[in-house]
């Protein structure tokens, strides 16, 4: 097991990786640009090192930067956590020229699953379902057009490289597909340094559902059952729960098999997410893989009872999976609370934290780094944390969700509690009724 782990991160994901490492006798560095020097991470973390300036490309996304802080540290290990470089193949490669362990996969795995279409023509052979679509990345406008009628529209462009929404656009008919197409290729260039973009058939009426997977060296492959992630806005959930009020048992079984088969296409080792589009016929088609933990996490082990940070460490140590699948045992529903204003378009709103409460009690996690008199910086996302409410049926857990959300206090900032709180007495999501289109009927009282 390791001695020490640098967490290549911040904020609350940082501090939840330092929780359990403490757990586990395991020694923590974390690393901090000069806009964190004042968050919990920094403070709870056995050693902490300063990377640089606020901005993410001289810090959080700076490889030298962490390298040299894990060399000065003797870290002998590095976890990403989520974002920044937790997909990034090249830093996982420069972990271990370096003789430093990265916690996640080896980066012919990350490769073989962040590039949209390379994954898509390994879920074909693996015999999971995809979108249909196109084969490859589109090379013009004229192209796309052919390749739209034989499909059939509304169809989707999407970037290969993409993520967060950026470098997609529905096109619903002929007319619309060279502006979709030069608008998407632009923002996909800009977002990722990689303009190529590729078609998908548009799944109309469709939810997200994602099937947590666990991985290990010596072939064993597990899930560890769903979560519905289809309340979002502009492609970024807002609130993620498990089990999903749309699934069915014969759906979890035929998902959960999908999930395995996707992982073990590639012998994954770490855990990570298959996420999937489901239609109203319940017809599922794989999306694309994360190869990393993700922010909802937490629904999964509260739902199964399992440390999700603890399974990616010890794999990465070298420790085998028990290779069972894992369902879920309660319901948990998990509302993501950023520092931004629902009444004005969700504009950030960073600043001082002046008051601070929250809530407690019985089926109530919190997940935050934040604090009375703590600074919200503008250079990085707006989530400052996370509720977790838990109970046995999905009812329960809306209630215990609505309760925990009135004591949430927080003054001096924006934050997004009110949405929640009418997103939990709307009647059609407390009876399951909707789609990752849901929001956009959704308005503020």
């Amino acid at each position: 097991m390791f001695k020490k782990i640098l967490i290549a991160n911040r904020g609350e994901i940082a501090l939840r990786i330092i929780r359990t490492c403490r757990e586990m006798g395991i020694k923590t560095v974390a690393v901090y640009s000069t806009a964190d020097k004042d968050s919990l991470h920094v403070k709870f973390a056995d050693e902490a090192v300063c990377i640089g300036r606020p901005q993410s490309a001289d810090s959080y996304l700076n490889i030298p930067h962490l390298m040299a802080a894990a060399e000065i540290t003797a870290a002998d290990a590095i976890h990403p956590g989520y974002g920044f470089l937790a997909e990034n193949a090249r830093f996982a490669q420069i972990c271990g020229e370096h003789g430093i362990k990265f916690i996640g996969p080896t980066p012919e795995m990350i490769n073989a699953m962040g590039d949209k279409i390379t994954a898509k023509e390994t879920m074909i052979k693996a015999g999971v379902p995809v979108v249909p679509g196109g084969e490859g990345l589109l090379s013009s406008v004229e192209e796309a057009k052919g390749l739209a009628k034989d499909i059939g529209y509304p169809v989707i462009l999407k970037a290969t490289a993409g993520g967060g929404g950026k470098g997609m656009r529905v096109v619903w008919e002929e007319s619309e597909m060279e502006r979709a197409y030069t608008t998407a290729k632009a923002e996909a260039g800009a977002s990722f340094k990689n303009d190529g973009v590729y078609m998908e058939k548009f799944v109309e009426e469709p939810r997200h559902i994602e099937i947590q997977i666990a991985g290990d060296r010596y072939g064993k492959v597990c899930h560890m059952s769903e979560r519905d992630c289809s309340i979002q806005r502009r492609h970024q959930k807002l609130v993620e729960e498990s089990p999903s009020p749309f699934m069915t048992n014969d759906l979890r079984e035929k998902m959960g098999e999908a999930a395995v088969k996707a992982a073990s296409a590639i012998n994954y080792e770490s855990v990570g997410t298959i996420e999937f589009l489901v239609d109203k016929h319940k017809n599922f088609y794989f999306m694309e893989m994360n190869t990393r933990i993700q922010v909802e996490h937490c629904v999964t082990e509260e739902v199964t009872n399992f440390d999700l940070i603890k399974e990616q460490i010890k794999i990465a140590s070298g420790e085998s999976i028990s290779g069972r699948n894992y369902y879920p045992e309660m319901h948990a529903i998990e509302c993501r609370i950023n520092a931004e204003d629902p009444y004005n378009d969700f504009r950030p709103s960073p600043g001082k934290i002046t008051v601070l409460h929250q809530p407690g009690g019985h089926g109530v996690r919190i997940d935050s780094h934040t604090y009375a008199g703590y600074i919200i910086p503008p250079y990085y996302d707006s989530m400052i944390g996370k509720i977790i409410a838990i109970a046995r049926t999905r009812e329960e857990a809306i209630n215990t969700m609505s309760r925990a959300l009135s004591e949430y206090v927080v003054e001096g900032v924006k934050t997004t509690i009110p949405f929640h709180q009418q997103l939990m007495r709307n009647e059609d999501f407390r009876k399951g009724n909707f789609t990752t289109k849901f929001l956009e009927s959704f308005t503020m009282l």
